[in-house]
């Protein structure tokens, strides 16, 4: 947007007093190009919290000077004075708008994230040059992944089509259904570059906001003709006569066999329940499920409810059931890190939604506030630092700080249960696993309806749980609050590459690796999107990672269509290189902890979930890819005239 009509004064004057200061200031810049608004007394002091204070912590005079001069430049109507500040001015209005030096590798980047330039490689091929008969990519999986590549295959004309065994968009979000089910990224970073302009209610919305976003951006260009819903992919594999991929489909009209191009799997990484072996599950009369297929008619009223597990979903599901239901049993293994989020339920005032739809670049600059508190930040403080003094508790010394303001923080919320304190503080360093975000969880368990056993499960009963101190608890619900298998991905889709093993043998017992997170050797023209090392694990956004994906699978196969390559192969040199380097990495960071015993970790102690990188580490890595990494291979017509030969032909 490079300007605006004059805003209506009165309804603009309200809405600025609500302002984002520092992204107030930003705005200024742009509209005037006037850098004096860098310069004190206008610079805002360092704010961690990931909803900032909206001051900026500036004395009250200078605050109404620049709401003042806002109102003032906003209603003229003027034109943007500057559009795109460029790098070096980018890295100066970031360190200012945060209060802290942003490295200049960051300015690209997040001049892309705003929309401020384009993310999207150029030059789109007209489908018609393309020489494969039918489609030319089939991507398996219309949740944020599988979007985020179908735009971008769109916009270069590359012919594609999205299957999705569900009968709507949306993934993870289109089947987690339980009650409390939302997003812990903020959602203004947890939204498409390209379709940034939602009306979030909150700053961490629920499920089906998150849902509906999808399936908006989904409609307003167009993919959704691309789909077809309630159609698996059952089997795959590699055809080297005809240098593609042959698939067994399983749709309502039965199951058939397609050939593609370029097979990309879009599942992601929380598709799969994991549910433990529980002895006597079989057994119990009531209604037992895991937390993803919570049924849509369950009524917990009255009921007993029983919770197995204490991470992330519980943590939502928990405080929203207990008020509701008779009594709720929380079956603790291991108690989490929790970081308090003031604010954390609260709605985006209507004076905070006027400046984010009308106000020229105010979205953009509170888009880039989120997406950094909780990006790279945190990255070099989970780093083992070898001389540390104290690494049973902590991997460095500001971990160790990290890792007592949390412990304050639960002893202070249990101030009045003082025996629920030793239950609630984790013995492994701070951020050694997922951060979870309060959500009213101390409050809750302190109820005189709820029960946080940590006895731990002996068996499950016709009516109960028995724990293994010999205490029956009764339950009519049992709910299995215990996350997603990560160690097949998407090897799940019986995938078969062109020595003839599947996905699943060549990962074996050492777990799923691949380079980039995105292609494994002897698998061509396969990527996997939010593959094996490429999921945050410090912060960020699926959305983000799902775009430096999206962009890098594009750019291989225009760069595929320009130099006349048939296939793509990843070489074992730059497999190995890149895992080798990606362990190297991990074996500093905290989820290589001796204490930390986390789904990131293979049965042999390998992380192999989580990015190592930082995100604009891993950005430049995916941004501008060559095939020099890859084997590639030419087919050539018979004299016959059939469509490929027999043989293969490598560069």
């Amino acid at each position: 947007m490079t300007g605006t009509s004059a805003l209506n004064h009165i309804q603009l004057a309200a809405a600025l007093e609500d302002a984002d200061l520092r992204v107030l200031l930003m705005v200024l810049v742009h509209h005037t190009g006037d850098l004096s608004w860098l310069e004190p007394p206008f610079c805002p002091k360092r704010d961690v919290r990931l909803i900032p204070d909206p001051g900026a912590f500036l004395p009250d005079d200078v605050q109404e000077r620049i709401r003042n001069a806002a109102l003032d430049v906003l209603t003229a109507g003027r034109p943007l004075a500057l559009v795109d500040p460029g790098d070096e001015l980018m890295q100066r209005m970031m360190s200012v708008c945060l209060g802290e030096q942003v490295p200049p590798e960051y300015a690209a980047l997040n001049r892309e994230e705003m929309g401020i330039k384009s993310r999207f490689i150029e030059g789109p091929a007209s489908p018609k040059s393309l020489r494969m008969d039918g489609h030319e990519v089939l991507i398996v999986g219309a949740g944020v992944c599988g979007i985020a590549l179908a735009f971008s295959l769109q916009r270069m004309g590359v012919p594609f089509t999205i299957i999705d065994k569900n009968q709507d968009v949306g993934g993870t979000w289109y089947v987690n259904r339980y009650p409390g089910c939302g997003v812990d990224t903020p959602n203004h970073a947890y939204s498409y570059s390209f379709a940034a302009d939602y009306r979030w209610s909150r700053y961490f919305s629920p499920r089906a906001e998150i849902q509906e976003y999808l399936a908006r951006v989904v409609d307003q260009f167009g993919l959704r003709s691309h789909i077809q819903f309630g159609t698996r992919l059952e089997q795959a594999a590699w055809d080297e006569r005809e240098m593609g991929w042959r698939c067994r489909i399983t749709d309502s009209k039965g199951t058939h066999q397609r050939l593609v191009r370029h097979l990309v799997s879009a599942i992601g990484q929380l598709s799969d329940p994991s549910v433990p072996p529980i002895p006597g599950a079989d057994d119990f009369k009531g209604d037992i499920f895991h937390s993803m297929h919570w049924p849509q008619d369950l009524d917990v009223r009255g009921k007993t409810v029983a919770v197995i597990g204490t991470g992330a979903t519980a943590m939502q599901l928990v405080p929203t059931i207990a008020a509701d239901a008779e009594s709720v049993a929380v079956y603790q293994r291991t108690p989490q890190w929790v970081r308090d989020i003031p604010g954390y339920s609260d709605p985006i005032s209507d004076n905070v939604q006027y400046l984010l739809r009308h106000v020229p670049m105010y979205a953009a600059w509170f888009r880039f506030n989120m997406f950094w508190r909780y990006g790279d930040g945190l990255l070099k403080f989970l780093r083992i630092d070898p001389s540390w003094e104290h690494p049973d508790r902590a991997v460095n010394i500001v971990n160790d700080r990290h890792r007592q303001e949390m412990a304050d923080f639960i002893a202070s919320e249990l101030a009045e249960r003082p025996d629920l304190i030793d239950k609630c503080i984790p013995d492994y360093p701070a951020f050694g696993k997922r951060i979870l975000l309060n959500n009213n969880w101390y409050q809750t368990i302190q109820r005189p309806n709820v029960d946080l056993v940590t006895d731990g499960i002996e068996n499950i009963t016709a009516d109960g749980i028995l724990s293994r101190n010999g205490q029956h608890r009764k339950a009519d619900i049992i709910v299995y609050a215990t996350g997603f298998k990560l160690t097949e991905l998407a090897a799940r889709l019986n995938v078969t590459g062109s020595d003839g093993q599947t996905l699943k043998e060549t990962w074996g017992d050492d777990g799923p690796a691949a380079y980039l997170g995105l292609m494994v050797p002897k698998f061509p023209n396969f990527f996997t999107m939010l593959g094996p090392g490429s999921g945050p694990g410090h912060g960020g956004s699926v959305v983000f990672q799902a775009e430096c994906q999206a962009r890098y699978i594009t750019a291989c196969i225009m760069q595929m269509h320009q130099q006349r390559v048939d296939a793509i192969d990843v070489k074992e040199s730059s497999f190995e290189s890149y895992l080798q380097q990606s362990n190297a990495e991990h074996e500093m960071l905290i989820w290589s902890h001796p204490k930390v015993d986390t789904y990131y970790k293979n049965s042999k102690g390998r992380v192999f979930t989580v990015l190592p990188w930082r995100f604009v580490d891993y950005w430049q890595m995916t941004h501008d890819p060559t095939l020099d990494a890859f084997k590639k291979y030419f087919a050539h017509k018979s004299c016959a005239g059939a469509a490929y030969a027999t043989s293969l032909n490598e560069e």
